[in-house]
């Protein structure tokens, strides 16, 4: 007998500040904003959401109300919240090498289930990462829309552990050791190179190539250790 089914709950109405704190409470559970980090300004978030700054404000006092975020004077607002607020985390022990060299592992295997159980949907979501991808034009953005674009692969597997395991990889990518050397290895010929490899692997997806695309991120993968060696 299958799991039971549960009547899903409303949704906030869009645009409102409780929409808008869901939506980055999500963000932040998936680690697309990881703890430590500072969240876009609030001009950025009301363009970003089509909402005034005072929406912006109230969705923020949300969250600072739930401990996800702190608001400091003149710097700005920052994630306070971890998935291993009771452990140490394991970001702080898992250095830039070691993150790589499990991405290695695991995402081709990764890209393999996505070609398989990826939707149209999924497909669609994957692509429109990619376009904000590519439209990102210094390191802190492409780091960020490079998590969201290998989540969404991820999340097109459909296999729960997977999409979670990967929500913890992504949060050892944000983590302050990597920050530290983006700005090194994130030139504009490399992220122009990065994007090249992942066009390819979305067009593999697209065409249900299991192999090609196993071929691609791992050659991508490899050379973004070969990236953090020479640094």
């Amino acid at each position: 007998m299958g799991p039971a089914r549960t009547t899903p709950l409303p949704l906030p109405r869009a645009g409102t500040a409780v929409a808008i704190a869901t939506r980055l409470r999500t963000a932040i559970a998936d680690g697309i904003y990881v703890d430590g980090e500072r969240l876009p300004a609030e001009r950025a978030l009301a363009d970003a959401f089509s909402c005034s700054r005072t929406t912006i404000r109230e969705a923020l006092r949300l969250l600072c109300d739930s401990n996800l975020v702190s608001r400091r004077a003149g710097s700005g607002t920052f994630v306070t919240f971890s998935h291993d607020a009771e452990n140490p985390d394991i970001a702080e022990i898992t250095s830039p090498l070691e993150l790589i060299d499990v991405r290695i592992a695991v995402e081709p295997h990764m890209v393999r289930l996505a070609t398989v159980h990826a939707t149209m949907r999924d497909l669609g979501r994957i692509g429109t990462a990619l376009d904000a991808l590519e439209s990102s034009g210094e390191p802190e953005s492409f780091t960020r829309q490079d998590r969201i674009f290998h989540q969404s692969i991820a999340d097109a597997t459909h296999n729960p552990l997977m999409c979670s395991f990967y929500r913890r990889i992504n949060h050892v990518r944000g983590h302050r050791q990597w920050s530290a050397m983006k700005d090194k290895v994130l030139t504009g010929q490399a992220m122009d190179s990065y994007n090249h490899d992942h066009r390819q692997l979305f067009e593999a997806l697209a065409v249900r190539d299991a192999d090609r695309a196993a071929d691609i991120v791992l050659s991508h993968l490899q050379t973004a250790r070969l990236h953090l060696v020479a640094t």
